[in-house]
């Protein structure tokens, strides 16, 4: 890859109660057929992250309310809420998951009783009917909590699992994710999906607008830049002319330095090490040599995140030494040395002036900032 081096909602009275299966007790949540969009086919059966069967999950009834909103209060980050709150909040969710109200949740009963170990609620309104949502219903998915204790166990799974294939089986063909308690990867496992397209504002009246008002660390946290990093080291041979390596995976980057995206966990430094040996056999000893640049790009349709990195002197190597490199055939088939000028011709543009610019850095001894190498243009 290139970083190698490189409101409330109303209830729906328009539907009878019969739209809504009867609530309360078991509920199979086996794979079945569900409506598509297209009226003229079914639903393919639930992917297998949606089949999780486990003991104690059915469809939550009026009586479930308390333990939903304690487990969303609590656990998804907005907090605890007062006796003074809990009873107003009890009561309208209990109405809410009434048969002819707006919430449908599915709850894993804790076990040896004691409450809830794990719920999924979402609140169903409806929306204008359109060929992509012939039901004219849509679905947020507000809370998906699960007690510390019961993690790891697959009841939020279970519970998700559950209530989506619910919510298929009803018609509903638009989802909007507001629930956090699990992390993004979670949630892609069942089709979400962010869509940069999409602009979501809120509005609180008395409140002045923040960004960050109300969100814990994990719901900000995706609201951040996503960025990936990369380090590298630069060598020349003994008359200053660029080694670079030609990678046998990009056509559009074709020519590299030694160098590759960072692990989780390591420092650029690190990565640098690590990289040229994988990738020439050199073994670079001792403490972080001096960094020649600093490179930004910009993301594009190429890769979905901005690029970070550092570039390291690598010295000087001997004809010797070069003739000794060992390249890992599954990333280059070809170590070259060459004067500056005559890789202009086989490198992007902005390949090019990146290289110009690390070289510039080692002969003025000063470090060189180089935040056009973006994905779009190379």
């Amino acid at each position: 890859m290139r970083g190698g081096s490189g409101g409330e909602r109303p209830a729906l009275q328009e539907h009878a109660p019969s739209a809504f299966p009867q609530q309360g007790g078991r509920v199979p949540v086996e794979a079945g057929e569900h409506r598509t969009q297209d009226a003229a086919h079914r639903w393919a059966p639930a992917s297998p992250a949606w089949s999780s069967v486990v003991p104690g999950l059915r469809r939550a009834v009026a009586g479930d309310a308390a333990e939903i909103a304690r487990l969303k209060s609590v656990l998804t980050g907005s907090g605890a809420l007062s006796p003074e709150r809990l009873g107003p909040t009890r009561t309208l969710l209990a109405a809410r998951l009434g048969p002819a109200g707006s919430a449908v949740a599915f709850v894993v009963d804790a076990p040896g009783g004691g409450g809830l170990a794990s719920c999924a609620l979402a609140l169903v309104h409806p929306v204008f009917p359109s060929p992509e949502a012939p039901e004219g219903l849509a679905a947020q998915v507000d809370v998906v909590a699960t007690e510390p204790s019961h993690r790891g166990r697959g009841y939020a799974t279970a519970a998700l699992g559950a209530l989506l294939r619910h919510l298929e089986g009803l018609g509903v063909a638009e989802y909007a994710l507001y629930a956090g308690g699990e992390p993004v990867s979670f949630y892609e496992r069942f089709g979400f999906h962010r869509d940069a397209a999409l602009l979501r504002m809120t509005r609180v009246p008395g409140r002045r607008p923040t960004h960050t008002a109300g969100l814990s660390t994990a719901q900000f946290a995706e609201t951040v830049m996503r960025a990936t990093g990369f380090a590298g080291l630069y060598f020349t041979d003994e008359d200053g002319h660029p080694l670079q390596l030609h990678a046998v995976y990009s056509s559009t980057h074709p020519w590299q330095v030694p160098g590759g995206t960072m692990d989780p966990g390591e420092r650029p430094w690190g990565t640098a090490v690590r990289e040229c040996l994988e990738e020439t056999g050199i073994v670079v000893e001792g403490p972080p040599r001096r960094l020649l640049a600093a490179v930004y790009g910009l993301p594009g349709a190429q890769w979905p995140y901005s690029t970070f990195g550092c570039i390291f002197d690598g010295g000087r190597l001997t004809r010797r030494q070069i003739d000794a490199l060992v390249l890992d055939p599954a990333e280059h088939d070809e170590a070259r040395v060459l004067p500056l000028e005559e890789w202009r011709g086989l490198m992007p543009a902005g390949d090019y002036r990146r290289l110009l610019a690390v070289d510039r850095a080692r002969r003025s001894g000063e470090t060189a900032y180089f935040d056009t190498w973006d994905w779009d243009t190379g």
